[in-house]
């Protein structure tokens, strides 16, 4: 095994690479879809049920496809998940018609479930044994700065080159697919003995067990905190008048700002204890959004900073809520990734379909202090997680 550090090291970098561009594309329909439904004719409601949509399909299935990824042990997800969210989610800008959109999201948004679970699982694996938390926390952050400049480019190529040149995007992600094909070595040659596992059995597992109910119920609760942000802010900020470019800055501070928080998480974690980065990252998200509330209109720069720091407070927790999750049964590495990384998203975007609907007849901001609240509530639960 020590002979294959050096390309394990190499292998982490290719899939962290691959988080990174990969995450870009999921990253850009949210600061543009305010301007897509203009377009097209929709509502705020319905677009946010097409976001929706596209969350649903990139986050729910994602245990599934780590359950094949756990089994299959081939490199196959990752490279054609790349190459279809890279394919698909650029051309969901060019129809003028709601089914071709959503079919163009659907299938891109496949693409991303198939890469997540996967990567997870390698990158878990491929890890620096001596400090696994250290390597996830590269890994998780990769991903979110990814995220964090989706919005910026696409906000960009709105503004000054227009929706229809978004295909542009593809290229890299075709190019980075392709050399992770090249660099990122197969599974079975650092863990030949690799064990068939059961589906029923796994999930049953999984399902019941009260410690990954609560790291999942965690990343959930922190997950809808951002999504809210994520989606209904573009809206609040286009009816105030702002450009796509501003949006798309502000959603990339956001988020890059956030990738960060996951970064350094591992450090924090050391300094502070795991217990009490979740406490941090549950509770504090609720005054701060008190704060944006009331100074979005009459000191936006100051909204902006607080809403920034809430992207980096509420994330700060995810590399660690991973690594906690899959020591708990390390056999399902993809599996468990699958539900902390993605069947949370998809169950927030489910949430988020309806809250569309509620901010669009009782508000905005009413809606985004909802949301805040509900970990502050919750944050009792982070105790249960650390009785042994």
């Amino acid at each position: 095994m020590k002979n294959c550090l050096p390309s394990n090291k190499k292998a982490l970098i290719w899939l962290s690479g691959g988080h990174f561009i990969n995450d870009i594309y999921t990253g850009v329909l949210n600061p543009i879809m305010p301007f897509i439904a203009a377009k097209i004719g929709i509502s705020m409601a319905i677009a946010t049920v097409i976001l929706t949509i596209s969350h649903i399909f990139s986050s729910l299935l994602q245990p599934l496809f780590g359950f094949f990824a756990d089994n299959i042990v081939k490199r196959s997800f990752i490279f054609w998940g790349l190459i279809l969210t890279s394919i698909f989610i650029p051309l969901s800008t060019i129809p003028d018609k709601p089914l071709f959109l959503i079919l163009f999201i659907i299938i891109g948004s496949i693409g991303s479930s198939f890469y997540h679970p996967q990567a997870l699982g390698f990158a878990s694996r491929f890890a620096n044994k001596a400090n696994p938390g250290k390597s996830m926390a590269i890994f998780v952050a990769m991903g979110t700065l990814g995220y964090s400049f989706g919005p910026v480019i696409s906000s960009s190529i709105t503004q000054f080159l227009g929706m229809h040149k978004m295909p542009l995007m593809t290229f890299i992600g075709i190019v980075w697919a392709l050399l992770m094909f090249c660099f990122v070595p197969k599974l079975s040659l650092v863990e030949p003995t690799a064990v068939r596992i059961d589906f029923k059995t796994a999930f049953r597992r999984i399902l019941t067990n009260r410690k990954l109910n609560i790291l999942n119920l965690i990343a959930m609760l922190k997950t809808m905190v951002n999504s809210s942000c994520f989606i209904l802010l573009p809206f609040l900020w286009k009816n105030m008048g702002y450009k796509p470019f501003y949006i798309g800055m502000a959603l990339f501070v956001f988020i890059f700002i956030g990738g960060i928080g996951s970064l350094i998480s591992n450090f924090v974690e050391q300094c502070i204890g795991a217990a009490n980065v979740f406490y941090i990252s549950m509770i504090s998200t609720f005054p701060l959004m008190l704060l944006f509330v009331y100074t979005y209109k009459t000191h936006p720069t100051i909204s902006l900073i607080v809403f920034v720091i809430i992207g980096f407070i509420s994330m700060m927790a995810t590399p660690v809520t991973m690594v906690m999750a899959q020591n708990v049964l390390p056999e399902y590495k993809s599996i468990i990734s699958g539900f902390i990384n993605g069947f949370s998203w998809g169950i927030v975007a489910i949430v988020m379909s309806a809250l569309g609907f509620i901010a669009q007849n009782f508000g905005i901001t009413n809606v985004l202090i909802f949301v805040s609240v509900i970990p502050a509530i919750c944050s009792i639960l982070v105790k249960e997680l650390f009785k042994d």
